[in-house]
């Protein structure tokens, strides 16, 4: 496994373009590669933003006069006093491929708005919730899951997480070794969080597409669970397009209906995602 990279914070830089209007201006606090695809970042917080916990902003790069601006689940909880972020690099994306080079210290933008559907108050309460995400898609739960209100609604969390690699799998499988020792949420999460992390390139302990290990019924079996079941589960779905379409069909063949936050119910879908 590559030792992830990690930069420290340092003083702010100089804006090279004026602010668009509603912005925050924000600076780099943090920033770790873990590999040549993943990379997390931590930045200062505005004192006026408010946001749920799993909720997206959006983020830009103060690089032009009409600076090109992404969906970013914030991976912090609500009472975080930074703000952090999980993302992909893309080689020719019009934001990734400069965000991945940012050093502490750098200037970031942020639209002042926080939004999503991925939030407790979109479910009804039940004895479980299942987290199902590939990729960065992890963000939104990284969130949830250091979030006290998580655990008043929900007696057990499931979360899984599929990547290409083993690597790309660190960045969860540490925030959930983490959250037993963390003093605020500690007492809330011990021994109710349960991580499933599966490849789908590189030899793992658990491999496939999680659409396939609930299909065949080795996801259920390898956790000692029951099934999915309406009646007693909750399901969020962050990740990939193809895996949103998937899990959303199961579920919803399976009886669960999708909610919100005016209209709470089994399940809900992150859509505005970026990677």
């Amino acid at each position: 496994m590559n030792s992830p990279l990690v930069l420290g914070k340092t003083d702010a830089r100089p804006l090279a373009f004026p602010v668009p209007a509603n912005v925050y201006v924000e600076t780099v606090v943090s920033v770790r590669h873990y590999t040549d695809r993943l990379f997390s970042f931590r930045i200062t917080r505005p004192q006026s933003l408010r946001f749920r916990s799993g909720e997206f902003v959006m983020i830009g790069l103060p690089n032009a006069e009409k600076p090109v601006f992404r969906a970013y689940s914030v991976a912090s909880p609500a009472w975080d006093e930074e703000l952090e972020f999980f993302s992909i690099k893309v080689p020719d994306g019009p934001l990734t491929s400069e965000l991945q080079k940012i050093q502490p210290g750098d200037p970031i933008l942020m639209r002042q708005k926080a939004t999503g559907t991925l939030v407790v108050d979109a479910l009804t309460p039940a004895k479980r919730v299942f987290m199902i995400s590939t990729g960065t898609g992890f963000a939104p739960f990284a969130s949830l899951l250091r979030d006290p209100e998580t655990y008043e609604k929900f007696e057990q969390v499931v979360v899984t997480h599929t990547c290409r690699d083993r690597d790309e799998l660190v960045y969860g499988q540490e925030l959930v070794a983490s959250i037993v020792e963390d003093p605020l949420i500690g007492e809330f999460a011990a021994g109710r969080v349960t991580l499933y992390s599966t490849t789908t390139r590189e030899t793992s302990p658990h491999m496939g597409r999680i659409t396939a290990l609930m299909d065949s019924g080795k996801f259920y079996e390898d956790l000692g669970i029951e099934k999915l079941d309406p009646a007693n589960d909750r399901v969020m779905i962050c990740g990939s397009m193809h895996m949103l379409k998937d899990v959303k069909e199961r579920v919803e063949a399976l009886g669960f209906r999708e909610g919100s936050v005016s209209h709470p119910g089994d399940f809900v879908v992150e859509r505005a995602f970026v990677g």
